[in-house]
């Protein structure tokens, strides 16, 4: 078995109290899903950024803390008045593990193809850069970027997993060749060694790395020698090997495992993702949901505090709005999700949806019956919408819950009619997140025109006037505003249910030390130290 052999080709390490960082050993890294491209703006895929954010730097740093961004590669900036314009000065002596240099001409290959994509290659947008125009190379250490209209959110763009900088040559090759990760040349503290593709990849530490965020402690070298990542999609098995030792760090605990892995004295660390709930997300082109009474009476059935109480544990915060509680622009809006089934049967009734014999209701001999599949990449999905499919019975709506890994599902997803309800989030901690989740040339899961849905027809110019206001709102206070009247909107018009706050949850063993996390909950190993055991 393959992973059996790669626990047994690591040594051991060890456990005893020590406060001094040790130099030295390779962290066992257990990952549920294998990546699939490293593109940076592909980060959004948690397996994705995993990767990334070891062998990659970015022009800025967000502070976890204060979610302040503060000077990485980029030593200083100036935006103008309307956020039209920055300028970067550049950290000198930063270079590519390949050796070339990371300077303007490279920062400006990545972000006019982050901005503006590259179509002959097979480059998207990156979803966090939004009304990009152009850059100009000032000098070797200085880099002026121009937009067509206000970014306000550029800055915080620059920091985040998909502005991960790397070597000019990479971004010349087809986007198709970047599911290999030993192409990715990045600037970060590690690079990649070697990789069994979908099974395992190994990273070895980067000696001459000296560039590291300002505000860290830690500066220089990592301590670790190498990071070995394995996928291990089975829950139990990823449990098992942490504690019988043979793995040190595990992403995606079950909240079911947190009790056996805390019984033990292992560490569960919980990091939120500041972004988009998990949302159940409706698809209004389909008939069966496109009376917004239907979709406010599904609101009022769904009981988001019994199904976090019931799956998960106290690292899932129940929603109050579209956005979490730590995100930026939230705003607390838990008045317009009140569990009320007297309500939801009302509104249904209101509808004209009578209760069958069978007890769904129906209208013109159409029955209320809905489809959504699972989602993979989210925690407990499955169990989620199950419990959530019983709320729902409650009120005479049938809930079909498909498996997310079913041949069609991904055809399937993008049809309103075949499915009308999909459970979505993201994380960024910006308040174009926003933006980033329901317009239609971004994630689009409303799947309005002009998205994803190449025969859409349905759309809200309403919403999107406002999603496209965050984005281009230079006003600090008034893009805020704004953003508290896009969650307003979203639950008024009964487009999005809110169930909880998504994290993402690891385990450790207690000889690992100093695992950081960037701002919406990706890990970082570059202060991470092992102590003997």
């Amino acid at each position: 078995m393959l992973l059996g052999a790669l626990f047994a080709s690591v040594s051991a390490l060890g456990v005893m109290a020590q406060d001094a960082p040790v130099q030295g050993g390779t962290l066992i890294y257990l990952e549920q899903q294998a990546h699939t491209n490293l593109y940076p703006p592909a980060g959004g895929f948690y397996p994705n950024s995993g990767i990334l954010n070891q062998i990659t730097d970015k022009l800025t740093w967000q502070n976890p803390e204060t979610l302040a961004i503060e000077p990485w590669i980029a030593q200083s900036w100036e935006i103008n008045e309307d956020a039209t314009e920055y300028v970067f000065k550049l950290r000198e002596g930063v270079s590519f593990s390949d050796r070339t240099p990371l300077d303007a001409e490279a920062v400006k290959k990545n972000f006019d193809i982050f901005g503006l994509g590259d179509k002959t290659l097979g480059y998207p947008v990156a979803e966090a850069i939004n009304n990009y125009a152009s850059s100009e190379v000032i000098d070797p250490l200085t880099i002026r970027f121009t937009f067509k209209a206000p970014a306000p959110g550029f800055l915080q763009a620059t920091s985040v997993i998909g502005s991960g900088l790397v070597s000019p040559d990479v971004l010349a090759l087809p986007y198709d060749e970047l599911g290999d990760a030993t192409k990715i040349i990045g600037s970060g503290p590690f690079v990649v060694e070697s990789e069994v593709l979908g099974q395992s990849l190994n990273l070895k530490v980067r000696e001459d790395y000296k560039w590291g965020p300002a505000s860290l402690e830690h500066q220089g070298r990592a301590y670790l020698d190498g990071i070995q990542f394995i996928v291990t999609p089975e829950d139990s098995v990823r449990i098992g090997a942490l504690l019988a030792g043979q793995a040190d760090f595990i992403r995606q605990i079950q909240a079911y495992d947190e009790p056996q892995v805390e019984a033990q004295n292992y560490l569960i660390h919980s990091a939120p993702t500041r972004g988009v709930n998990n949302n159940a997300v409706f698809r209004p082109e389909n008939p069966l949901v496109a009376d917004v009474k239907v979709r406010q009476a599904l609101t009022a059935a769904t009981n988001a505090k019994e199904i976090v109480e019931t799956i998960f544990s106290e690292h899932y915060p129940v929603a109050t709005s579209v956005i979490a509680s730590t995100a930026l622009g939230y705003v607390d809006l838990s008045d317009k999700l009140v569990h009320d089934v007297e309500r939801a049967k009302a509104l249904l009734d209101e509808a004209e949806w009578t209760v069958g014999a069978d007890g769904i209701r129906e209208k013109d001999g159409q029955k209320l019956e809905l489809n959504v599949y699972e989602s993979l990449p989210q925690p407990q999905s499955r169990a989620s919408l199950q419990l959530l499919s019983q709320q729902w019975a409650q009120v005479g709506v049938k809930l079909n819950v498909l498996a997310g890994d079913a041949g069609s599902a991904a055809v399937d997803r993008l049809d309103p009619l075949k499915t009308p309800v999909t459970p979505a989030m993201v994380g960024r901690a910006d308040p174009d997140v926003i933006k980033s989740n329901f317009y239609p040339t971004n994630r689009d899961a409303l799947l309005q025109k002009g998205g994803l849905n190449a025969n859409a027809t349905w759309e809200d110019p309403e919403l999107n006037k406002l999603l496209v206001a965050i984005a281009s709102e230079a006003d600090s206070a008034k893009r805020l505003e704004l953003t508290g009247q896009v969650q307003a909107y979203l639950l008024d018009q009964a487009y999005v249910i809110p169930i909880f706050e998504e994290p993402q949850v690891f385990a450790g063993a207690p000889y690992v030390n100093g695992v950081g996390f960037e701002a919406v909950a990706r890990p970082s190993f570059y202060s991470t130290w092992l102590a003997p055991r």
